[in-house]
C-alpha cells in the first residue's frame, strides 16, 4: 500500500506579516487619487501567481532548482506554491520538505503533496521510459494545478519543472510585465534544445524551422509567437479565454484533435483552439534548461553531466552558483582527479583573484585536481630587468596585428609557459595539461578529455595536443589516422590549454628559445613546422614538434575581443621599449613601428585586422552553441515526448 502525504501551509502572523509587508513596498505601485484639494495616494498590490512544480528523481537539481526559485526578485506574499512529487528512487521528496520547512512561512501558501512509495510504475521499463500511464498522470496533474489555481482567483500560474535554474531575479517580474496571455522565457541549455518550438507538424510533433536557431541565438530578440512552449511557462489566469486551456484531450473541441496523449501538445492545441497566442521572450537571459533523458538513459550518468554542463554555463556568466545553505548538504562533493595525465597545472596571476576564483569552481564541478602556478607579471618586469635575464629578442619580431614589438604581458605569458615546461623536465612528469585561466569548458569536458588522450595513447607519436586554439589557415586539417577526434595543427593562436609531454618540454626547451624570444603562441606553430614567417622559423633547426588538435575542441575563451569583460594581460601591458601598445592601431604621432631595420617587411598586417582575442575568422569556423554538447544538435529536438516532469 502507498501512502499520500499532504502538507497544506499558509503565512500569517502579525510578524511574518509585517516583514513581508516591508519586502515588498519597493515593489509595489502607486495610484494616485484627486478628491476636491486632497490627492490620495494608494498601494496597488502586485498580481498573484501560482507556481506549479512536478518533481520527479531531481535529486541532483533540486538544491540549484529551489535556491533559484528562492532568488526570484518577487513578493513571497503574493506567490503560492503548488508541489506534486511521486515514483522516486532518491531524495527528492527529502530535499523538498527540508526546502518547505525553512521557506513555507514566506509563501501566501504552500500545497505539497507526495507519495511515499519508492520506485517506478510497473509499467514502466525505467523511470525515464514514457508509457501511456505516464503521460494520464502527468496530464492529471497538470489539469490539477491549473483547476487550483482558477479556484484560488490567482492572476497567474506559473508552469516550471524542477530542472529549470532562473539564474535572473527578474524573470517573474519581467514576464507578467510583458501583458502576454502565455508566455515562456527562452531557457539555455548545453546544446540546441530550449522550451520552445517554431514550428509544428501536421501530427503535432516538432519542425524544423530558420526562426527557431534565430531566436535560440538572440539574433532577433524580443517577444516571438510560437506553436509550443514548454517546461517553464506563465498563463494569465485573467484573459477570459484562457477558461478554454486545458491539458486533457476530453475538454478539446469534439473531432480536432487526433494526436498524441502528451500534456505539452494538448495544451498546446487548447491555446490554438481557443485563439490565444503564445509567445517566448528572449530579451535577456532568463535562465537554463536541462535537456530531458531518453528512455534508457540515467541520472548517475548523462543527466549529471548534463548538470555539470549547464553549471558550468552559469559560473562562466555570473563567477558563482546559488545554492542555499540548508540545501548545499544535499550536494555531493565531485571526486577529483588529473584525467588520468601526470599533472595539470592553470597559469594564473597572482592579481587575478576573480579569475582564479572562477577557476576553482570549475574544477569543483568537473573534477579536476589542479595546481595553481603563478604567473610571471608583466607588470612587475622592465627592459632592465628583462635584459638581466638574460633574455633576448628573435631579429625580426614584430607583431603581425600591431606591427610592434613584444609586450611585458607577453613576455610574462610565455615565461610562465616555460617554467612549466621546465619544472616538467625537473619533475620528470610524463604528460601534463596546461590550462590558462581565463577558458571556458566544453559540454561534456571530462568524457571528451578522456576520449582524446585515449586515442593519443593508443596511435602514439605526438608531443602536444591543443584543446583550444585559434585556427589561422583555412586549409582543412588532416585527421590522424585511426582516430575520429584528433587532427594535425596548423597555424594556431592561443594556448587557451594544451597537453605536452615530456618529450615535448625537451623539444621546446633545447631550442633556447629566451635567445629569440617572439610570443608563445607563434613559437608553438613554429616548433612543430607550421608557421607562415619563414624568416623567424629560420631561427629554430629542430622544428621536429609534433602537435595535434582536438576536434572539435574542448577549450575556449570566456570573452573576445571587444566583449563586456574582456581584459588582456598580455596586448594592453607596457612594450619592451617601456611604451604602451596603442589599442585599435599606432597612436597619434607615432609610427607604431618597430625601431629594428632586420623587421620583415610586408609580414605583417594592417592595424585594422583582428587582434589575437577576436572570435575565431575561418568561414568554415563551426558556430559556438551548435558546437557544443555531443549529439545535441537540433535534431535531438524531434525525438517524440522528450519529457523531464513526472
Amino acid at each position: 500500500m502507498c501512502s499520500i502525504v499532504s502538507v497544506r501551509c499558509s503565512s500569517g502572523g502579525a510578524f511574518a506579516g509585517l516583514a513581508m509587508m516591508t519586502m515588498m513596498l519597493a515593489l509595489l505601485l502607486t495610484t494616485t487619487i484627486v478628491s476636491g484639494d486632497n490627492q490620495i495616494e494608494l498601494t496597488e498590490q502586485l498580481p498573484t501567481v501560482m507556481v506549479a512544480v512536478l518533481v520527479r528523481n531531481k535529486a541532483h537539481t533540486l538544491p540549484y532548482f529551489f535556491s533559484y526559485l528562492e532568488d526570484l526578485d518577487y513578493p513571497k506574499d503574493r506567490m503560492s506554491l503548488w508541489i506534486r512529487s511521486d515514483h522516486n528512487e532518491d531524495r527528492s521528496i527529502e530535499i523538498t520538505k527540508a526546502w518547505l520547512k525553512r521557506t513555507s512561512s514566506l509563501y501566501h501558501s504552500v500545497d505539497f503533496k507526495y507519495r511515499s512509495e519508492r520506485g517506478k510504475r510497473e509499467s514502466e521499463k525505467t523511470s525515464t521510459h514514457w508509457n501511456e500511464e505516464r503521460f494520464s498522470d502527468v496530464i492529471r496533474l497538470k489539469q490539477d494545478a491549473l483547476q487550483a489555481a482558477r479556484m484560488m482567483w490567482a492572476d497567474y500560474i506559473f508552469f516550471i519543472d524542477a530542472d529549470v535554474f532562473l539564474t535572473n531575479s527578474n524573470t517573474l517580474g519581467k514576464l507578467i510585465d510583458r501583458k502576454l496571455p502565455i508566455v515562456a522565457p527562452m531557457l539555455v541549455s548545453d546544446g540546441l534544445y530550449s522550451n520552445f518550438w517554431c514550428g509544428m507538424t501536421s501530427d503535432y510533433y516538432y519542425q524544423r524551422t530558420d526562426d527557431y536557431k534565430k531566436i535560440l541565438n538572440y539574433d532577433q530578440i524580443g517577444q516571438w509567437p510560437v506553436p509550443m512552449v514548454h517546461t517553464a511557462v506563465l498563463v494569465s489566469l485573467n484573459i477570459a479565454q484562457t477558461r478554454q486551456l486545458t491539458f486533457e484531450r476530453k475538454n478539446l473541441p469534439a473531432g480536432r484533435y487526433d494526436g498524441p496523449v502528451d500534456d505539452i501538445i494538448i495544451f498546446a492545441m487548447s491555446a490554438n483552439y481557443s485563439g490565444i497566442p503564445m509567445y517566448v521572450c528572449n530579451e535577456l537571459l532568463y535562465g537554463y534548461i536541462m535537456v530531458p533523458l531518453e528512455a534508457g538513459e540515467t541520472v548517475p550518468g548523462k543527466d549529471l553531466e548534463q548538470l555539470t554542463n549547464v553549471l558550468s554555463y552559469i559560473v562562466n556568466e555570473y563567477g558563482a552558483l546559488s545554492l542555499k545553505q540548508d540545501l548545499s548538504r544535499f550536494v555531493a562533493d565531485v571526486p577529483k582527479d588529473k584525467l588520468s595525465l601526470s599533472h595539470i597545472y592553470m597559469i594564473n596571476l597572482e592579481r587575478r583573484t576573480e579569475r582564479r576564483t572562477k577557476m576553482l569552481k570549475h574544477f569543483d564541478l568537473l573534477g579536476l585536481d589542479v595546481e595553481h602556478f603563478p604567473a610571471v607579471d608583466g607588470k612587475q618586469l622592465s627592459d632592465k630587468k628583462v635584459y638581466d635575464m638574460g633574455i633576448r629578442f628573435l631579429p625580426g619580431y614584430a607583431d603581425p596585428f600591431h606591427k610592434r614589438p613584444m609586450t611585458m604581458g607577453e613576455i610574462g605569458c610565455f615565461l610562465s609557459h616555460y617554467n612549466i615546461w621546465e619544472r616538467m623536465v625537473r619533475l620528470n612528469q610524463q604528460e601534463v595539461l596546461v590550462l590558462e585561466d581565463d577558458i571556458r569548458f566544453e559540454p561534456f569536458f571530462r568524457r571528451r578529455a578522456y576520449g582524446v588522450l585515449a586515442d593519443a595513447r593508443r596511435i602514439g607519436g605526438w608531443d602536444l595536443i591543443y584543446f583550444g586554439r585559434k585556427r589561422l589557415q583555412e586549409e582543412d586539417e588532416k585527421w590522424i589516422d585511426g582516430s575520429e577526434y584528433l587532427v594535425k595543427a596548423g597555424y594556431s593562436y592561443w594556448t587557451l590549454g594544451y597537453v605536452i609531454t615530456l618529450e615535448g618540454a625537451k623539444k621546446l626547451l633545447r631550442e633556447q628559445p629566451l635567445s629569440k624570444l617572439l610570443p608563445v603562441d607563434e613559437y608553438l606553430p613554429i616548433m612543430f613546422d607550421n608557421h607562415p614567417n619563414d624568416s623567424w622559423t629560420s631561427h629554430f633547426r629542430d622544428r621536429t614538434l609534433s602537435a595535434w588538435s582536438a576536434a572539435p575542441l574542448l577549450l575556449y575563451p570566456t570573452h573576445y575581443t571587444g566583449d563586456e569583460g574582456y581584459i588582456s594581460d598580455t596586448e594592453d601591458s607596457l612594450r619592451i621599449d617601456g611604451t604602451l601598445p596603442a589599442v585599435g592601431g599606432p597612436s597619434k604621432g607615432s609610427s607604431g613601428m618597430v625601431s629594428n631595420d632586420t623587421r620583415d617587411g610586408g609580414q605583417g598586417q594592417a592595424s585594422q585586422e583582428p587582434k589575437k582575442g577576436d572570435k575565431e575568422q575561418l568561414p568554415n569556423a563551426p558556430a559556438l552553441l551548435s558546437e557544443s554538447g555531443i549529439g545535441q544538435g537540433e535534431h535531438d529536438l524531434e525525438t517524440k515526448n522528450r519529457r523531464s516532469e513526472l
